[in-house]
């Protein structure tokens, strides 16, 4: 524990995963793979058809979406100052490929996935997890190491990026691997809500002087 919050070691174990429920938060350790690239997706669909070489093993890992900013180091290494999360629905219709092929137990960012994502992480054991927008120092304080980077042709956020974390987090668990996902339970609370807000506004509307 810390700061009042489980942590969890990376690579997770299927166990840990299926305990996990919608809406726990937790702080993460271990090593994990960001990128925040469309691109770097499709060249991991094309790793998936055998077009493309795999530059690292996937299977049964992680794959958040966390953009970085990097800088070569004089030494010739690679350094991450800092790293956010991007939007997770603009790779939606990957994701559901993605998450059956390796059997991901992770993946993650903003703004959750869609049904198909989530059907896909029901039938595997896989969670995600929901970053911090606008957490950027928090998140980068939590890197100890970068451990490789593949793909160096693209731009650095768009990177194969594997990071060992620690401290990560909170993270919130925002789908969770039986399916159930808050940011359904949020789109429904907010259509339940919505004919109430149109008859407050027409009500204060009618009121109103003319």
């Amino acid at each position: 524990m810390s700061d009042g919050f489980p942590t969890l070691r990376l690579p997770l174990d299927p166990a840990d995963v299926r305990a996990l429920r919608a809406g726990d938060m937790v702080l993460l350790e271990g090593e994990i793979v960001i990128t925040a690239g469309l691109p770097t997706h499709h060249r991991l669909v094309e790793c998936m058809d055998g077009k493309r070489a795999l530059p690292r093993d996937l299977a049964g890992g992680s794959l958040f979406h966390l953009g970085s900013y990097s800088r070569e180091t004089p030494d010739g290494g690679f350094e991450v100052l800092y790293m956010n999360p991007t939007t997770s629905t603009r790779f939606n219709p990957l994701m559901p490929r993605l998450i059956r092929h390796f059997g991901l137990r992770a993946v993650g960012g903003k703004g959750g996935l869609d049904r198909a994502s989530a059907e896909a992480m029901r039938e595997v054991g896989c969670v995600y997890l929901s970053f911090v927008g606008g957490g950027c120092p928090l998140l980068s304080d939590a890197i100890r190491e970068v451990v490789a980077v593949h793909w160096n042709d693209l731009v650095s956020h768009y990177r194969l990026v594997t990071l060992r974390v620690e401290a990560l987090g909170p993270v919130t668990v925002g789908i969770d691997a039986h399916g159930n996902s808050l940011y359904d339970s949020l789109s429904q609370e907010a259509e339940a809500r919505l004919p109430g807000i149109m008859e407050q506004l027409a009500a204060a509307r009618d009121a109103a002087p003319r």
